[in-house]
């Protein structure tokens, strides 16, 4: 049992789906409208865990020739044998993203489902199957899958553009590129040797250190506008402690850079994004028993 486990967590990349779930939810929390229930709560998180593990299982599949090249991922499933190559799998993807943007337009709207399924296209097919392996701007554009994912808890309460949640989705936006850099960074023998074109593995470091320091200013700068806009103090503090650590962690990459700080940096990042969602998601909380 322990082992399925395992085996479905990583097919599925479910950890990288509770972040895009988790995101989502910041996006209900921040958005103006009625109050979801708690059963369209679970229904859009689980509609965004079967869309992101459809397009991450097609990652894992897609990629396995790469995967075996490095380090990092030459144990998951397609990459290691334990899963052989067969037209069904693809099908099987398709039919559990089919399923879960079912339960989302069901549930909590064809819009939302909408941005649920432009998240996983994008993860999916822009950045696997289009970027990945020919454009340094993979990640950048890949990015976007993220964002779509504050829209979409966005538009379950209201599927009109609101301000709050589009500033979220910028920030998500700019958040995956030196995320993903400062990992490429620690782990650069691993994409040079399977030719991923990252930032990292393929410009001078003076280079990727300004862009990840750029990019990591520009959003804990930018996750601050939601207080412009009425987002209460517990908000602010996530906002603003999460983001501070990031650029003081960034500043030193880019003085130092090493793979120790480029890994530092990477988990300063999860920490930047897992404050600013619970910031987010207690500001919200709070608002709802006022």
């Amino acid at each position: 049992m322990r082992a399925t486990a395992a085996t479905a967590v990583s097919l599925l990349k479910l950890r990288i789906g509770v972040a895009i779930a988790a995101s989502a939810l910041a996006g209900v929390a921040v958005a103006s409208g009625p109050a979801l229930s708690w059963w369209q709560v679970l229904a859009l998180s689980l509609s965004i865990l079967g869309a992101s593990g459809a397009a991450g299982a097609f990652n894992h599949y897609y990629d396995r020739d790469l995967d075996r090249l490095m380090a990092r991922t030459r144990n998951r499933p397609f990459a290691s044998g334990a899963f052989g190559e067969s037209i069904w799998w693809p099908v099987a993807f398709v039919g559990l993203l089919a399923v879960s943007l079912g339960l989302a337009s069901l549930t909590v709207g064809h819009i939302a489902a909408a941005y649920v399924f432009l998240g996983a296209f994008t993860y999916g097919i822009v950045y696997t199957v289009w970027l990945k392996r020919r454009s340094t701007w993979n990640i950048v554009v890949g990015g976007l899958a993220g964002s779509f994912a504050v829209l979409a808890g966005a538009a379950a309460v209201d599927p009109s553009p609101q301000v709050v949640p589009t500033v979220l989705a910028i920030v998500l936006f700019l958040w995956t590129p030196p995320h993903f850099w400062s990992l490429a960074a620690a782990k650069g023998q691993d994409y040079a040797r399977a030719g991923i074109p990252m930032l990292p593995v393929v410009t001078p470091a003076r280079a990727w250190t300004m862009a990840i320091l750029a990019h990591s200013v520009a959003l804990a700068l930018i996750a601050l506008l939601p207080l412009w806009f009425g987002e209460g103090i517990l908000y602010g503090i996530g906002a603003a402690a999460g983001g501070s650590y990031f650029v003081w962690t960034s500043i030193r990459l880019y003085s130092d850079p090493s793979k120790a700080n480029a890994m530092a940096n990477f988990f300063a990042s999860l920490l930047q994004l897992g404050l600013l969602v619970a910031g987010a998601l207690l500001a919200g909380a709070a608002g709802y028993w006022s």
